[in-house]
């Protein structure tokens, strides 16, 4: 099966089963070049200003970027270049970490789901469970011989800004500091670094279509040499181009739910080029399997009833894998 992986050979043509009907193609001339994209100092000291800026980015765009976000640079340059050493392995050392089993907590995978789509998307990637840190680690990758440090320093910084966020989140939507972090229990942690091999035809096909992201916060590192993720925005898609040091933040359908639907899970896909391969570091803060998620009490009343019915993240896990990426927002089959 590890022959499915696209980043063990030159491509020259796009094989059919990646190319997108004409209705379901990216129309990359029509996507908005350089829009007005939120950004946020997070060392700016006014923290009510802060929190103001992050909240207005949640209500009206589901993400932003941040700056002085406190990730040592040396961090990410490490993390980025170890994360393009691991897909540089012989295919014979990527054939032995190779799966297409959503349930593997470490695998090396091609596209999304590939046991269920009929339309291939241009990705590999590398899933892994991060947290916690020591149960997982024996699990990843040997190879590139310092992975798994580098990535464990990346993991435990990425952690301490995503519970910074939530606060910030949280005081933005009138709900004390702790609530978030408390109300999703012990959070997993999980990462998908992503690579996007040069493509042949970019315009047939996505590195990942359209989607909203099941879990609560999803903090990206983008290559800062080559764009590619967009964000939809009032019915266009707009190009995220990527920043100097900046990490893109964008909440998952937790956050929209616990909200009551007054902030966003973002709907963003990530398109490919024909001139360079593309690197991407996400980081999933997800929920507790077992907690009870659902509206915020507080942001429940007369005027504004209960979007969204209570659930488990495990119930709401298993429902976003058993559909196609690209399908209706999730959220919606857990509407009141």
């Amino acid at each position: 099966m590890a022959e499915q992986l696209i980043s063990t050979a030159v491509h020259h043509t796009l094989p059919d089963s990646y190319v997108r009907s004409e209705a379901d193609r990216p129309r990359l001339d029509e996507v908005v070049p350089d829009a007005d994209i939120p950004v946020v100092d997070l060392a700016n000291p006014d923290r009510a200003a802060v929190v103001a800026q992050i909240g207005a980015a949640c209500s009206s765009h589901g993400f932003f970027q941040v700056l002085n976000h406190g990730l040592p640079l040396e961090v990410m340059l490490a993390a980025m270049a170890v994360a393009h050493d691991f897909f540089r392995l012989s295919p014979e050392e990527k054939a032995k970490l190779y799966s297409d089993d959503p349930a593997k907590k470490m695998r090396l995978s091609t596209s999304f789901n590939v046991r269920k789509e009929t339309v291939h998307n241009w990705r590999d990637y590398l899933r892994l469970h991060c947290h916690p840190l020591e149960q997982f680690v024996p699990e990843w990758p040997a190879n590139p011989p310092p992975f798994r440090d580098v990535m464990s320093t990346y993991c435990k910084e990425v952690r301490q800004l995503g519970f910074r966020l939530y606060a910030m989140i949280s005081e933005s939507l009138g709900l004390e500091q702790d609530y978030i972090k408390k109300v999703l229990g012990e959070q997993e942690q999980h990462m998908a670094v992503n690579f996007y091999p040069k493509c042949p035809s970019p315009e047939l096909t996505y590195g990942l279509p359209a989607h909203t992201d099941p879990n609560a916060l999803t903090i990206l590192m983008m290559d800062e040499q080559v764009a590619g993720l967009q964000v939809l925005k009032e019915g266009r898609w707009i190009a995220v181009n990527p920043r100097p040091n900046a990490l893109v933040i964008n909440l998952g359908d937790q956050l929209q739910a616990l909200s009551n639907g007054r902030y966003k899970s973002v709907w963003h896909r990530a398109v490919v080029n024909s001139d360079r391969p593309r690197m991407s570091i996400a980081s999933f803060l997800c929920p507790c399997n077992s907690v009870k998620l659902g509206p915020a009490e507080k942001l429940i009343g007369e005027k504004s009833p209960a979007v969204y019915r209570n659930y488990t993240y495990d119930e709401y896990y298993k429902k976003f894998w058993s559909r196609n990426l690209d399908q209706e927002h999730c959220l919606e089959l857990f509407r009141t």
